[in-house]
């Protein structure tokens, strides 16, 4: 089993539920999460801002907001276990939806899970995940 963690911006997760739901992958846990990665969302978003008054709004909000640290951006993490054969399954669906080609697009963790286990059922192993 495979247990896979993917942050993701906020505005593709109806299409990344969507697609997982599309792929036989329905069941996961989505939460709010802050974080921040190498980029400089404010400066990418400023060079490819499309008008004036997007650049002006850009550089007004940073020129409000001048944190000592830097900022943290609201993401969403997906949580999946997963059997090992459906591993690639879910890496390739999640990287398909979310790739913009910009920096921020997320970041997907595959870790080994050893067991699992339903309340409900007492179940364990794979008779446990969809």
């Amino acid at each position: 089993m495979k247990l896979i963690l993917a942050i993701i911006r906020i505005a593709k997760m109806g299409e990344t539920k969507a697609a997982l739901a599309e792929a036989g992958l329905p069941s996961f846990t989505a939460m709010q999460v802050l974080g921040r990665g190498r980029g400089n969302g404010d400066l990418e978003r400023l060079q490819q801002s499309r008008s004036e008054e997007e650049c002006s709004f850009i550089v007004e909000d940073a020129l409000n907001f001048i944190p000592e640290e830097p900022r943290l951006k609201s993401k969403r993490m997906i949580t999946l276990v997963v059997t090992d054969e459906k591993k690639d399954l879910v890496v390739d669906t999640l990287i398909k939806v979310n790739q913009s080609g910009k920096t921020g697009d997320g970041k997907i963790f595959v870790l080994h899970t050893l067991d699992s286990f339903s309340v409900h059922s007492g179940q364990s192993g794979n008779a446990t995940l969809d």
